[in-house]
């Protein structure tokens, strides 16, 4: 068995279900491979960041890997932002990524592509990835291999393999699986009794879940916890459109000063927030409108279990999760008197208003009441806030790194892993960015549905500095630029053109449908105005102090 052929099958022994690439010559021996063993599907996209934010959705859809193959040095670098993104959203990502051979190395030449030094590529990604690898000796590489994969699955963050272009053929053995990390089985019992104790002993605690809960494949055993302890849960920021369908009573998503009051109280007044591979960041709860204590806090993520100031290592979420369930019998004890869930806007009335922000998030809640939970994938900016004011269903989207440009590449990932189709939520400044992947649609048999908010700015910029002229961004018309690239292009003005291309998207299949929801410069979702507002109410009295 050849290296490229092995290394292949591990990722699909680790549960890759396809590979995201753009070639390059130092890569090519390696998409020879791919294209001929047909072990993983290969689909190829235009720009080497889209690689990353398809690869990074995917992963996020199936809980598996994901996987891109991307040239030395121009096409590597060129996924750092996607890669950086992935790393600080615990997102499992394999970059495979040529690189020079042996005699190429020591030619004496500098070589295109390259930068200081050969080694410049693995140097810059040991900042964003959690194990790096150079496959240069068959005969390690398969430990290697099983190491590096090992590592992705179990820290839940990316990897970098770099195959020297005069490897791919070399003859090497199989890879093999590692077994799971061992971990401390009485340290487990210990944590998920001090756990019971402390949630037993609380008058308002509350779970908290985020992403962690996904990326390890805990989410249904999560929801069943929730309903033996009869907690009243919330999302983070981040892990909006957890448990959407586990059947679990969730009672919303805390954004603190930018919240609805209610769902915020349950957060900001409990004595003790229950809070499941949660990501301290400042996006889930720098909004608090009083700096949060994380000490009366049971916190479980990043392999670690927080009581106070006790600290557990080297546990995983999944173990925690069964060492509660194991203790908490169902339906056991006096049920609590559980907050009533939230309310979302709904009651689109389809006359010739003019559409406003406000609009998108009533529409599509009147589809999800009609038709049931979507697969929704969402950029940066007000459209992410739109999705907050959904009713609950599955959501990618990059809540804590931040990054511009994920959602439609994002949207064509999520439509591949998951087969089906995704309804995908933008602003027009990250459309220019990225949106020109639909052009890979009909090639790759897609048909996302695209939603353009577009209010000709970086609305999140005027938001946060209402005087900026660097936001607008001028009327580019991407409805009629939707034709020429092999899908259909609706522009819609007023509420009744908004329902009825979003009705004629969804009916037509086979093509993809894009949707220019034009909403006039400063007009944003109410969720978006709260956020805005009570952040600079928040900096406001942080300057005064």
């Amino acid at each position: 068995m050849t290296l490229g052929l092995a290394l292949l099958r591990a990722l699909k022994n680790h549960g890759a279900q396809e590979i995201f690439g753009i070639p390059g010559d130092f890569i090519l021996p390696l998409f020879k491979q791919i294209e001929e063993s047909r072990i993983l599907p290969l689909h190829t996209l235009s720009h080497e960041p889209a690689l990353g934010f398809a690869a990074d959705a995917a992963a996020r859809m199936h809980c598996g890997l994901g996987v891109m193959a991307v040239t030395y040095g121009a096409g590597a670098l060129n996924v750092v932002n996607a890669v950086a993104s992935a790393y600080a959203e615990c997102s499992p990502l394999v970059i495979l990524a040529g690189c020079p051979g042996e005699v190429e190395a020591h030619s004496g030449l500098v070589l295109h592509h390259q930068v200081r030094s050969i080694d410049s590529q693995l140097r810059i990604f040991s900042e964003i990835t959690c194990d790096q690898v150079r496959l240069s000796n068959a005969d390690t590489a398969p430990e290697d291999i099983a190491r590096v994969l090992r590592n992705c699955r179990e820290y839940s963050q990316p990897v970098l393999i770099e195959i020297p272009r005069d490897m791919t053929l070399q003859p090497m053995r199989e890879v093999p699986v590692l077994p799971p990390r061992s971990f401390n089985a009485e340290a487990v019992a210990e944590a998920a009794d001090e756990w019971l104790a402390r949630i037993h002993a609380a008058k308002n605690p509350v779970m908290v879940v985020d992403v962690e809960v996904r990326r390890f494949g805990v989410e249904a055993r999560v929801a069943e916890l929730a309903r033996r302890l009869q907690l009243p849960v919330l999302t983070t920021f981040m892990g909006r459109g957890l448990l959407a369908e586990d059947g679990v009573d969730l009672h919303g998503t805390y954004l603190g000063v930018a919240g609805a009051p209610e769902t915020t109280a349950l957060l900001d007044d409990s004595d003790l927030p229950v809070m499941l591979g949660a990501i301290l960041s400042d996006s889930n709860f720098g909004v608090s409108a009083q700096r949060m204590d994380f000490r009366r806090a049971l916190i479980a993520a990043h392999r670690e279990v927080r009581v106070g100031h006790h600290m557990y290592h080297d546990i995983p979420l999944a173990a925690l999760v069964e060492a509660l369930l194991e203790r908490i019998p169902p339906a056991s004890g006096a049920r609590r008197t559980l907050p009533p869930q939230p309310e979302y806007p709904r009651g689109l009335v389809a006359d010739d208003t003019p559409l406003c922000a406000g609009d998108l998030s009533r529409a599509l809640n009147d589809r999800i009441l009609a038709h049931g939970p979507m697969n929704i994938v969402s950029d940066m900016g007000d459209c992410l806030f739109a999705a907050m004011e959904l009713l609950p269903t599955p959501l990618v989207a990059p809540g804590y790194y931040a990054t511009m440009g994920f959602g439609v590449p994002a949207g064509i990932g999520a439509q591949v892993a998951t087969g089906e189709r995704s309804l995908v939520l933008v602003g027009d400044g990250a459309f220019q960015m990225t949106g020109w992947e639909l052009g890979n649609c009909p090639r790759l048999g897609l048909d996302p549905i695209v939603i353009v908010l577009n209010n000709q700015s970086w609305e999140m910029i005027r938001a946060f500095q209402t005087e900026s002229q660097c936001a607008a961004l001028g009327d580019w018309r991407f409805a009629d630029m939707a034709n020429v690239l092999g899908g259909r292009g609706h522009r819609v003005t007023t509420r009744k053109e908004f329902k009825t291309a979003l009705d004629a998207a969804f009916a037509e299949r086979g093509r993809f449908q894009l949707v220019e929801f034009m909403v006039p410069p400063g007009d944003s979702t109410p969720t978006l105005q709260r956020f805005s507002e009570g952040i600079r109410a928040l900096r406001a009295r942080a300057a005064v102090a």
